[in-house]
């Protein structure tokens, strides 16, 4: 009996957890049917050479406006060049006229250079602002992001002339050691 009205009253909450409040019932979408802001635009940022990629891929059914997309250098020893976008499809917004946007995925570089030689973490502020096609517009996003650099920036410090000569110096003073310490001890093997 108990486990029978456990159940029934179970079952009562999941149809009360899911039904609509009274003010929105007869209403298509709410806020829960949109995606957050984070999934809708995943943003991410690299670097190759002197170039700041910053990349969006965008959700189904989402797309950023073109214009409101912004990069600015974070980092204090950081110029950041003005950043270059493709063209976008042209779209005729109720509230802010033809405006061209991006759906799917966009990439945006910026050519940058650093007065410190490196000395701060490289950081760029991204500004950005999409909508869904189901009518919901997000408030512009700000991230900070630090973007990270290609692999071939290992590369660069094994090119310099003394790292080879330092690993080959860490070998064999590993090995000197293992001599060393093994010096006066005798393997105990086993008479067969």
């Amino acid at each position: 009996m108990r486990v029978l009205l456990l159940t029934l009253l179970l079952m009562g909450l999941t149809g009360a957890a899911t039904a609509k409040p009274w003010w929105m019932r007869g209403v298509e979408s709410n806020e829960s049917d949109f995606l957050p802001p984070d999934v809708a635009f995943r943003v991410a940022a690299g670097v190759d050479g002197n170039l700041v990629h910053v990349r969006w891929v965008i959700a189904d059914g989402y797309y950023l406006y073109r214009q409101r997309i912004e990069i600015k250098p974070e980092s204090p020893d950081l110029a950041l060049g003005a950043p270059v976008l493709p063209q976008g499809v042209l779209k005729v917004d109720p509230y802010l006229g033809s405006q061209q946007i991006y759906q799917q995925q966009v990439e945006a570089t910026a050519p940058f250079t650093r007065s410190d030689a490196g000395a701060h973490p490289l950081q760029i502020k991204v500004t950005y602002q999409g909508c869904a096609e189901a009518g919901l517009c997000y408030p512009p996003i700000t991230k900070v992001l630090s973007p990270g650099r290609a692999a071939a920036a290992p590369a660069t410090s094994a090119s310099h002339p003394w790292v080879g000569g330092a690993i080959f110096a860490g070998g064999f003073a590993f090995l000197l050691a293992g001599l060393l310490l093994r010096k006066g001890r005798k393997l105990d093997v086993p008479d067969a």
